[in-house]
């Protein structure tokens, strides 16, 4: 299945935009056969794009204004003609497939809210994060959309996480954990409380119970549901405690002659390792929940990062990830009728 419209590329998002960002548009077109729109300023793009004489390979749509990184979710409203929010707009008219961004996490929740808005039955979007677990990646959501959650968003959120594991990752029946403080069915505040009676009940989801922080890593489920303010510390410390021990094991490495001929001979199995806990070779997180694929990199993101962004976002968009979550809401809803 494939999808002849290109990725719309906000270009003037991320703390290395837009030279960067042109740089991963760049590779993404030459490197991975990927057709991508830059949204920006045409000036400042036709500059970038001549470093690389591909002027002529990638188009641009202008955008007179860009969200700064620490502009929050009020900047969609100020800045209605923001690069974000013209890559939105294409979107949502169908010109392109999918929007990619390395910009403000809360402006691109934002302007994504009002310009393409949720799909029918959804609560509130969220943003879906891959753990590097094995033999498939674990899905964290919601990473930060929605500080607080009502138990009806969180079982929303199993939704939207199974629909992205079937999807993605070929998982006929995704087991969904419940991030809380203990295993037992009781442990957690209200909200996690309700939301652990209504998984263990919601017909299409097979409901594995409570997890904690120590799990998030062990592939024990498929997806993780969490409110967005617990998904974002856990994951901004997680990601922490994997760069923390990458560094004490490059300090490990280059102490002796003999641990340095022990990593050399090991060395195809530490890149393998690296290269599956490295965030930015994965393609960023995923806003799921709204009529059109969003796909969210880091904001620190170099060229890599956001090739693999935009091979995320056309993957998704053409095995139909809307379509996917739409009929799983919609199946949801018509069982609970039934119910």
């Amino acid at each position: 299945m494939s999808d002849s419209r290109p990725i719309a590329l906000d270009a003037m998002g991320g703390d290395h935009a837009p030279h960067e960002i042109v740089a991963g548009a760049v590779h993404a077109v030459r490197e991975r056969g990927l057709s991508v729109v830059l949204v920006g300023s045409p000036r400042v793009l036709y500059e970038a794009l001549a470093d690389h004489d591909a002027a002529k390979e990638i188009p641009i749509v202008r955008a007179e204004e860009a969200l700064a990184m620490d502009e929050g979710a009020l900047a969609s409203l100020r800045r209605p003609r923001s690069s974000i929010a013209i890559a939105c707009h294409l979107l949502r008219r169908g010109d392109v497939s999918a929007v990619v961004s390395a910009g403000s996490t809360a402006g691109i929740v934002a302007t994504g809210r009002l310009r393409l808005k949720a799909q029918q039955g959804v609560l509130r979007p969220a943003i879906a994060v891959a753990l590097p677990t094995l033999p498939h990646p674990t899905l964290l959501l919601d990473a930060g959309a929605n500080t607080e959650a009502k138990p009806e968003m969180l079982v929303q959120f199993a939704h939207l996480g199974a629909a992205y594991a079937e999807l993605a990752y070929g998982v006929a029946k995704p087991r969904i954990g419940l991030l809380t403080i203990g295993s037992e069915a009781e442990k957690g505040n209200k909200v996690v409380k309700r939301a652990h009676e209504l998984l263990q009940t919601s017909p299409g989801l097979d409901f594995a119970g409570n997890v904690e922080g120590h799990d998030l890593l062990t592939g024990s489920v498929n997806v993780i549901v969490t409110d967005g303010f617990t998904g974002n510390v856990a994951l901004k410390t997680m990601e922490g405690a994997v760069r923390y021990a990458f560094r004490e094991l490059r300090d490990t490495i280059s102490d002796s002659k003999v641990a340095r001929i022990g990593a050399f001979m090991q060395r195809s199995r530490l890149r393998e390792l690296s290269h599956r806990l490295d965030a930015e070779a994965h393609g960023g997180a995923v806003l799921l929940g709204l009529n059109g694929t969003v796909v969210i990199a880091h904001g620190s993101s170099r060229a890599p990062a956001i090739s693999a962004a935009c091979q995320l976002a056309a993957d998704l968009s053409a095995r139909g990830i809307v379509t996917r979550i739409g009929d799983r809401i919609t199946a949801s809803h018509r069982s609970h009728r039934l119910w």
